[in-house]
């Protein structure tokens, strides 16, 4: 069960600063710690929405003075954060306090989830029947740390059906080898059979994993749950503390309630904001695609404005892949997969074209603030002129939900698409 929790229409950030310092004071009695050395894991900077980063600001500060305490966010493969975006998320924290997770050079092996194991989780029916090797990133494994605390958003995941808790580890600090397999595995098992699912079965893969390989660590996660407010604004909900999946459960649970948006009918138009201060790459900025695909209709579109996109993948060599194949839809990636050892070498990129793609139902069309039409359209992707876009379907001016257009046009507008998903009835039926 959790050590805590707490649930209200809106939580206030004095209340959630007051809930951090009591996971410390339960850490010291549970756990028995005296905080000589805390490792702080929060999200990245694209969940920075969720308040992530003054939360880890705030238990960074109550800690004791004479403790030394380190930071790293749980990037994944995502392109480290500089000097400015320390600052602007995690404020006060000193940069030499903050560390970059290396997911290439920086990470020990822990062991493997045997395909055994893998098969069994996924279900026999399923073509997922290989090793998910576990490579953790090195600070992590091999210094001592009296307390880890754990930071995230619990909210709609394309791979894992909800985001945070052991996703911190195995894809946030997680080598290579780990985000390939796993990252090949969900997409091959599906992108719209993870959605909104509390326990998909690369998640349990993962729960397997921590509970073989991870026992040994004094960890806790402080999860966040959102939603909007009776204004439209986004607020805490709920705040979630313990060590163990029940946790995770009580708090994706919520999550499910409150970010999963049913429709009677399928969508013809979506227009979705993702954040420029946040969002830079398709790598990221494609949840706009993950979390509304189960409510568009064949032959609809998605208007995605993107003012901060300047590339396609996380690091150099995976944007070129993207720029080579494209999202040209799961048969083809996967027969090119067979064919090619550059995909085959980078597979987690290999997934993210098959998660990208609309298999051919829906248009996906970008208003991106850095890159050209030619970009958009080489990757199989349809282009909108930002500033265009902007006169007509200004965020600013739009609301929430059902617009209504001066010619007539009527289109369903969100301006946070990685704090939810929206799906019909009938696709979601049985989730959450």
């Amino acid at each position: 069960m959790p050590w805590f929790s707490a649930q209200a229409d809106a939580i206030s950030r004095k209340r959630v600063e007051e809930l951090c310092g009591r996971l410390l004071e339960e850490a010291r009695t549970r756990l028995r710690v005296d905080f000589r050395r805390v490792l702080l894991l929060p999200p990245d900077m694209t969940r920075a929405h969720s308040g992530a980063g003054w939360i880890t600001e705030t238990i960074y500060k109550l800690l004791p003075k004479t403790c030394d305490t380190h930071v790293i966010p749980t990037l994944g493969q995502h392109v480290p954060h500089d000097r400015a975006t320390n600052q602007w998320m995690f404020g006060s924290i000193s940069e030499e306090k903050i560390h970059a997770h290396d997911w290439r050079n920086g990470v020990t092996p822990v062991g493997t989830i045997p395909a055994s194991v893998v098969k069994e989780r996924f279900g026999s029916g399923t073509a997922v029947d290989w090793d998910i090797p576990i490579q953790l990133n090195s600070m992590l494994m091999k210094e001592k740390w009296d307390l880890i605390v754990n930071v995230g958003h619990v909210v709609p995941h394309e791979v894992l059906g909800f985001a945070n808790h052991n996703k911190n580890y195995f894809i946030g600090l997680a080598g290579k080898d780990t985000i390939c397999a796993a990252h090949l595995a969900a997409a091959t098992y599906g992108i719209e059979e993870n959605l909104g699912r509390l326990v998909t079965p690369l998640r349990a893969c993962f729960n397997w994993a921590e509970e073989k390989f991870l026992g040994g660590l004094k960890d806790v996660y402080l999860q966040v749950t959102m939603h909007r407010d009776a204004q439209g604004k986004l607020v805490h909900s709920g705040v979630f503390v313990g060590d163990d999946l029940e946790t995770y459960l009580m708090a994706a649970g919520l999550s499910a309630k409150q970010n999963i948006t049913l429709f009677d009918q399928p969508i013809k138009k979506i227009v979705a904001v993702m954040q420029g201060d946040e969002f830079k790459a398709t790598w990221t900025a494609n949840k706009a695609v993950y979390r509304t695909r189960l409510a568009m209709a064949d032959g609809g579109e998605l208007l995605i404005i993107a003012p901060g996109l300047e590339r396609f993948g996380e690091q150099p060599e995976v944007d070129a892949l993207i720029r080579k194949y494209g999202y040209c839809g799961t048969p083809k990636i996967l027969s090119l997969y067979k064919q090619n050892k550059e995909l085959q070498d980078l597979a987690h990129a290999t997934g993210h074209l098959m998660h990208g793609s609309s298999e051919g139902r829906f248009t996906i069309r970008y208003a991106p603030g850095h890159l050209s039409r030619k970009d958009i359209e080489r990757v199989k992707f349809e282009y909108a002129d930002l500033k265009e876009t902007l006169k007509r379907y200004d965020p600013a001016k739009m609301k929430e939900g059902w617009n209504s257009m001066s010619d007539g046009e009527k289109v369903f507008f969100i301006a946070t698409p990685s704090a939810g998903l929206w799906g019909t009835k009938e696709k979601m039926k049985g989730r959450g």
